[in-house]
């Protein structure tokens, strides 16, 4: 069946319909207490109009298409909150995609989903998906990729069973998507299809600023995030900690509504200036987490190379960070998370595994957590352990150290990045996952 919609709002109200006439049979699976779910921005108008016919409480899961260089509305992927990443190997094959075009894609697509995710999230709390039926919704599906990315996140979140629901598709497209979901609901599959917006009169972009206004309706969702420390304006200086011991320098931020802090520990022959190190603390200042970089060593210090390796040294250092970071203004009430890499992620599972720590989540990337010894059993807070396919050895290493861990601990390993993930689009892929962990698993009350 094919037909054209005037906008968003009534193909919305369309599919609302068929769903309540599929509950009403007793057809639709989607329990007495579904969540409905829409992929900003385009979806959100669609889901809104859904929610409004279930009587069923609405949320967003940010995804973002993957797109063929020069054909970009064509998704040879998507990536998805909490580090999800799906990948169509048919389209890249097909449009002649090398490794390094796709992760310069990823890489840019990477960015503004830690943008959209800290944008709509800032004010909206995520409505709990665990042990739920949801239904993704979204104006329309061509590839499929986007949407199991969205599935992907959902299932991660814990959703018992998940309903793909959308205005339009190609035909046979529930087939051509596999098991990413447990039903499929579409209003209109026309047999000449020649695109998601070829089946309606108006589908002019959705802005940010339209979804917040929807999501600011919902009263499920539109309530201050609880924790957010309320700084008027984004603050950004250098500091001077004083550890007890010694006093380093270090680099904080602090973005308005900060939501959560996390700590740098460096790896051997860094500084709290690595490059790498500053790129992710910025996707992580734009998913809402405050950020400290800091030298672990001063600089008489720094040219001893049993120090550079002492990781019970580097450890409590970190841990008299974390101790000045809590006394100072507007980071004291925020949730502790550490980031470390290289040997700089021993002493964050080692400062981690102590009792008196705040720390509430863990991310090492291309880590020696085997340096961190026994320290590992003790460590409570959920740990991500991020190593380039490439790095054979330390993929090796974390495998182990994954298996002596007792915490929640998950291994990612980021295709074709070696050990300091130098590789074109693969340090954005780690820093997507580290944003994704620290929202995941710093709470927010």
């Amino acid at each position: 069946m094919a037909r054209r919609f005037a906008d968003r709002a009534e193909a919305g109200r369309c599919l609302g319909a068929l769903l309540v006439r599929l509950r009403d049979e007793g057809s639709l699976r989607a329990g007495d207490d579904p969540v409905v779910v829409g992929l900003p921005r385009g979806g959100v108008p669609v889901a809104h109009e859904v929610a409004r016919a279930l009587g069923a409480p609405l949320d967003v899961i940010v995804v973002r298409k993957i797109g063929v260089p020069h054909q970009p509305e064509l998704a040879m992927g998507a990536i998805g909150e909490d580090g999800v990443r799906v990948v169509d190997d048919d389209i890249v094959r097909r449009a002649g995609v090398s490794a390094w075009e796709f992760s310069r894609v990823e890489a840019r697509e990477a960015v503004e989903l830690a943008r959209r995710a800290e944008r709509f999230r800032r004010r909206h709390r995520r409505v709990p998906l665990a042990g739920r039926d949801v239904i993704v919704v979204d104006d329309g599906l061509a590839t499929g990729s986007t949407m199991a990315a969205a599935c992907a996140v959902a299932r991660a979140d814990g959703a018992r069973r998940i309903v793909v629901a959308v205005p339009v598709a190609p035909a046979g497209w529930a087939e051509r998507m596999g098991a990413v979901a447990d039903q499929y609901v579409c209003v209109s599959t026309p047999e000449l299809f020649v695109g998601v917006g070829g089946s309606y009169r108006d589908f002019a972009q959705v802005p940010d600023e339209a979804v917040l206004a929807i999501l600011d309706t919902e009263p499920s969702v539109s309530r201050p995030v609880s924790g957010a420390v309320d700084v008027p304006d984004r603050v950004e200086r250098e500091v001077v900690l004083d550890l007890g011991d010694a006093q380093v320098g270090g680099h904080l931020t602090i973005p308005a509504d900060a939501r959560g802090l996390v700590l740098f520990a460096h790896g051997s022959g860094s500084s709290r200036h690595s490059p790498r190190n500053r790129f992710v603390a910025e996707v992580l200042e734009q998913a809402g987490h405050a950020t400290l970089l800091f030298d672990l060593l001063t600089t008489d210090e720094e040219p001893d190379r049993s120090k550079v390796f002492d990781v019970g040294l580097l450890a409590r250092r970190l841990g008299g960070a974390t101790t000045w970071a809590m006394s100072q203004p507007h980071l004291g009430e925020l949730p502790v998370g550490y980031f470390g890499a290289s040997t700089g992620a021993a002493a964050a599972l080692r400062a981690a595994a102590e009792p008196d720590c705040p720390v509430r989540a863990v991310v090492s990337r291309g880590g020696r957590p085997d340096l961190a010894g026994h320290a590992l059993r003790a460590v409570r807070a959920p740990t991500l352990l991020i190593v380039g396919g490439r790095d054979t050895v330390v993929v090796g290493l974390n495998e182990q150290a994954r298996s002596r861990m007792r915490a929640p601990c998950r291994l990612e390993i980021v295709p074709g990045a070696g050990h300091l993930f130098e590789e074109p689009g693969t340090l954005a892929t780690a820093a997507h996952l580290a944003a994704g962990w620290f929202d995941a698993n710093l709470p927010l009350t």
